[in-house]
């Protein structure tokens, strides 16, 4: 039987974009696989790591009838790479495997009973549904996505705070040396506050799969669950349980001492210094003098790194210590010409924003250098 029969470049895509969540290695065999359900020309295909199940449906030739697998994922992908993107490749299962053809080449693969496959047990109700533009999502995430933290011992903060009341949807995510907040205003209110953390590995896939296109990605929550739609895909992740920071306390307000200037030029000045940077503690110091800016750096071999730059600033001079990553990243991150920073003295935290634009706060620890 025929299972599927497409071009290169269209399976390969449909593939791609359940596939983000396949580990290569897993406890569950069947997990580093790829369930194909067929159903006449639909083709469903999903996969799960047993805390997020991605799921898409794609309009495939084929034999008339049912059928169901499941096919190592990365092996397929890695096989349908080093195939032309224009050729027509087909899948047919013969016993307990299945052949790929493209061409004149032959690839017969192991598969895995169907109905060993573990999917995601959803929840028996969720909230009310609402739309979201995927490129508003997408530029939200891109904009607080590098604060969240890496395998930190407090859970909440392994992902992003995911706020939507009225019609304003606010992401905010923090590793406890840094916070990063985004707003955006939404055409349509959402039915009722809607407050979650998403996990890091459903925020780096939800980054992988959105696009920039004005399509509407639509989210429905439960007490432990999201599920979210979008470009005829399903994804329904488990959430992060627990009680997110208040963010509101963290921003500061009324620093008496603020600076605007280039983006690019404070870039391209703290990535000079950052060179010369102690690997384990990546400072860098900022002396503020009215005028001028100095950003200097030293490392355990002794060695010096000291630029400067002339800017429009006229309040107190402070002498402050960072860590240097944590302000690179914000600035790459950004894409606007200015960026304006607020400073209180040497052992408060910093606020950037967008001049004249209170959509983006990012608040940073000052460091002992």
């Amino acid at each position: 039987m025929i299972v599927l029969k497409a071009t290169q470049d269209k399976l390969l895509s449909v593939l791609q974009s359940v596939s983000g969540i396949v580990e290569r290695r897993h406890t569950l065999p069947v997990l580093a696989n790829v369930l194909i359900r067929k159903s006449g020309r639909a083709v469903q295909m999903t996969t799960s790591d047993l805390e997020i199940q991605i799921r898409t449906t794609a309009d495939l030739d084929g034999d008339a009838g049912d059928f169901t697998t499941t096919i190592g994922a990365r092996k397929l992908i890695d096989i349908l790479r080093t195939m032309p993107g224009d050729q027509t490749v087909s899948l047919e299962s013969s016993q307990a495997k299945v052949i790929l053809k493209g061409g004149k080449s032959r690839f017969t693969l192991q598969t895995l009973p169907a109905e060993d496959f573990p999917l995601v047990q959803e929840a028996a109700s969720f909230g009310p549904k609402f739309s979201v533009p995927q490129k508003t999502l997408k530029a939200l995430m891109g904009q607080v996505s590098f604060a969240m933290a890496v395998h930190d011992i407090r859970y909440y903060l392994n992902g992003i705070l995911f706020v939507a009341e009225g019609n304003k949807l606010s992401l905010v995510a923090t590793d406890g040396h840094r916070l990063a907040y985004a707003s955006a205003t939404l055409d349509t209110e959402v039915p009722s506050k809607q407050e979650v953390i998403l996990p890091r590995k459903t925020v780096l896939e939800l980054q992988r799969l959105l696009s920039d296109a004005e399509g509407a990605i639509e989210m429905q929550f439960a007490n432990n669950q999201a599920r979210v739609s979008f470009d005829g895909m399903e994804f329904v992740t488990k959430l992060v349980e627990g009680k997110f920071p208040d963010y509101n306390r963290v921003i500061p307000k009324g620093h008496r001492n603020n600076l605007t200037l280039g983006r690019q030029a404070l870039l391209q000045c703290l990535q000079r210094t950052a060179i010369l940077t102690s690997d384990k503690f990546k400072g860098v110091r900022l002396n503020l003098d009215p005028g001028t800016l100095r950003v200097a750096s030293t490392n355990a071999e002794q060695e010096e790194a000291m630029d400067e730059l002339d800017i429009d600033y006229g309040g107190d001079s402070i002498e402050i210590g960072f860590n240097v990553t944590y302000i690179i990243d914000v600035l790459s991150n950004m894409d606007q010409d200015m960026v304006r920073i607020d400073l209180a003295d040497a052992n408060s935290s910093a606020l950037i924003t967008i001049p004249d634009n209170d959509s983006f706060k990012y608040v940073v620890m000052p460091m002992r250098i």
